[in-house]
């Protein structure tokens, strides 16, 4: 790749697999990725997780704890299960939908 080829960030979807990520790292991703969705004007979107023991899932809901963009989280109810959290975030007046 050349100095003058620019870098191109991969398109924001209303879901993230945080499966690529460095689990240290995580805590932080959420609070990014939450604040990126919400100026996208997404207002629902899925954190795929994973199911293991826990560890990543729990990371992950207390970012969302402290989230204040974030309205109400779930586990998913689809295929993915325990494996996925389900996130509601809130309306550009910052109240919840």
């Amino acid at each position: 790749m050349s100095e003058d080829e620019d870098i191109t960030e991969p398109p924001l979807t209303d879901e993230l697999d945080l499966h690529h990520f460095v689990p240290r790292e995580v805590g932080d991703l959420v609070t990014e990725y939450v604040h990126a969705a919400h100026a996208a004007g997404m207002r629902r979107v899925k954190l795929i997780h994973g199911k293991g023991t826990g560890a990543l899932r729990r990371t992950v809901h207390a970012a969302l704890d402290r989230h204040p963009l974030v309205a109400s989280y779930r586990m998913a109810d689809d295929r993915s299960g325990w494996g996925a959290t389900v996130v509601e975030l809130n309306d550009e007046s910052g109240s919840s939908l």
